[in-house]
């Protein structure tokens, strides 16, 4: 049986500036594709079907995954029969992966349901994974201890010095960087694109970090 991954989407709109946000294209595209021909893939998210995607990204996007994406038949199929967060049973996936976009700190970094079902993937040793704005999403995981899944362990996200440079501080509640270190995380940036894997933890910097981090998701599924 191939390997089941499911990917999570933001369900947010708008930003605290009630700007245009949603899920950040090319970080689900790009490891889709690395991951479809291996993998049985699911998507969700806390409203379930079509969640928004950054109108943004689609247009400063134009490669030719991220373009294959918007139109592929598959792809749309799942979108319209996304999961609701509340309907998923992490017992039938072998992974979850969050995408980022500004969204996913609005909304699943303060979703209890969204903060048992990663926790539930961490505990059973599954692989926990998010890029970019996506490790927002895990802010509430735990460990089977209780303490914070970020606790002792390495991990990236978009930076500080990022959302500085975008001028995008004040469209979302904390800025990632802070909450990992704040959790006790070990922030890592050091690499341009970055993807760290600290036990089951997996997180990519940005969106040029979300093909390579699909491809260790891939080779960690293999491995299984």
């Amino acid at each position: 049986m191939s390997p089941r991954v499911l990917f999570v989407y933001t369900s947010v709109e708008k930003n605290l500036l009630d700007q245009p946000t949603g899920w950040y294209l090319p970080e689900a595209a790009h490891p889709y594709y690395v991951l479809a021909p291996h993998a049985e893939i699911d998507f969700a998210a806390p409203k379930g079907p079509n969640p928004p995607v950054d109108q943004y990204s689609v247009q400063t996007f134009k490669d030719d995954e991220s373009v294959r994406f918007l139109s592929d038949e598959t792809v749309k199929n799942k979108f319209a029969n996304a999961k609701k967060l509340s309907e998923v049973n992490s017992a039938d996936y072998d992974a979850i992966f969050y995408i980022g976009g500004h969204g996913p700190v609005i909304d699943l970094a303060s979703d209890p349901v969204n903060a048992k079902l990663a926790s539930d993937f961490f505990r059973a040793g599954k692989i926990t994974a998010a890029v970019c704005h996506g490790p927002a999403a895990l802010v509430g995981a735990t460990d089977a201890n209780g303490q914070p899944i970020f606790k002792g362990r390495e991990a990236t996200s978009f930076s500080d010095a990022e959302e500085i440079a975008v001028d995008m501080v004040k469209v979302i509640p904390f800025l990632v960087e802070d909450r990992i270190k704040e959790l006790g995380g070990i922030y890592n940036a050091a690499e341009p694109f970055a993807v760290i894997i600290s036990d089951n933890l997996y997180t990519g910097q940005n969106p040029a970090s979300a093909k390579p981090l699909g491809e260790e998701i891939l080779k960690a599924l293999k491995k299984a």
